[in-house]
């Protein structure tokens, strides 16, 4: 088992690479981890779904969040490249072995590449009939996360995008102090599940669930099955509140949460050495 200090000081030469991959590999990369997170995604409202409209209805969030963090697991152990994972990459920055623009670099192409695989699940699911699991229990089930998620203020989705991406960059943390699959598993299996279950707002899967929504409610079968558990309109659910009232303030609160809390944090508790610091100002290290 790797200690924590031990993965402060792992995490500069993962950061390094991560920032050294050429465009294509990095979109690509990104757009398999958006289409695992897609896919865990689907396996959450599925299992949500299954007790909708039951006397424990309420045990369905617990049953989703329980199935959630297999994306995260598919993103470390299949290999890609995940935004909000990449928000370690600070800490390379802060060690001043990768430049900024080389971290933003990555942030860009990883976040492009992580919308494209979470549109391409979203389509394929609902398209491919997906949601009509349990008499299309399971589309009211993805309208109903859809509406919530656009319907919530600005500051909500910021301060609950801070704690999704502590959780999740503390997931990935403890996943690298494992040295086997079942570690790694068990490591980030907890708080994925944690932040899934208090609802925490994650830019990436929200670009799952949000489109999966819209195109769910664009189909009339769907969209009056959610009529008929529902009376919440769905006038609030279109594109452009999905960007302004989640995705970006998600986003935001994201990066405050993994850069600040989880990589800024370690790195000042492992890795800063003022001395050191202060000699570099004369020669510097080799940037990347």
């Amino acid at each position: 088992m790797n200690s924590p200090k031990e993965i402060a000081q792992n995490y500069i030469a993962i950061g390094v690479a991560k920032t050294k991959l050429p465009a294509i590999r990095m979109l690509v990369l990104g757009i398999l981890a958006g289409a695992f997170i897609g896919l865990a995604g689907v396996g959450s409202t599925v299992a949500t779904a299954t007790v909708a409209g039951s006397t424990i209805a309420s045990f369905g969030r617990l049953l989703g969040a329980a199935v959630f963090p297999v994306g995260l697991a598919m993103v470390l152990l299949a290999g890609s490249e995940l935004f909000t994972g990449n928000c370690l990459i600070i800490i390379p920055v802060l060690e001043r072995e990768v430049k900024l623009r080389a971290m933003l670099r990555n942030w860009i192409i990883v976040y492009v590449g992580n919308f494209i695989g979470s549109i391409i699940i979203s389509a394929l699911t609902v398209y491919g009939g997906t949601y009509s699991l349990f008499g299309n229990g399971a589309a009211v089930a993805a309208i109903n996360t859809a509406v919530s998620k656009v319907t919530m203020s600005f500051g909500d989705a910021l301060f609950r995008g801070i704690l999704c991406n502590f959780l999740v960059c503390i997931a990935v943390w403890i996943s690298f102090a494992a040295k086997d699959i079942a570690g790694k598993f068990l490591g980030l299996f907890m708080p994925i599940m944690l932040f899934v279950l208090c609802a925490y707002e994650h830019s990436i899967a929200n670009m799952y669930f949000i489109p999966t929504g819209l195109f769910a409610a664009a189909n009339p079968t769907y969209a009056a099955a959610y009529a008929n558990v529902h009376s919440t309109s769905l006038s609030s659910l279109t594109w452009g509140a999905m960007f302004t009232n989640n995705i970006i303030p998600s986003t935001i609160g994201n990066i405050i949460g993994g850069v600040v809390m989880v990589g800024m944090a370690y790195w000042l508790v492992f890795l800063f050495d003022s001395s050191k610091k202060g000699s570099a100002k004369s020669g510097g290290k080799k940037k990347v």
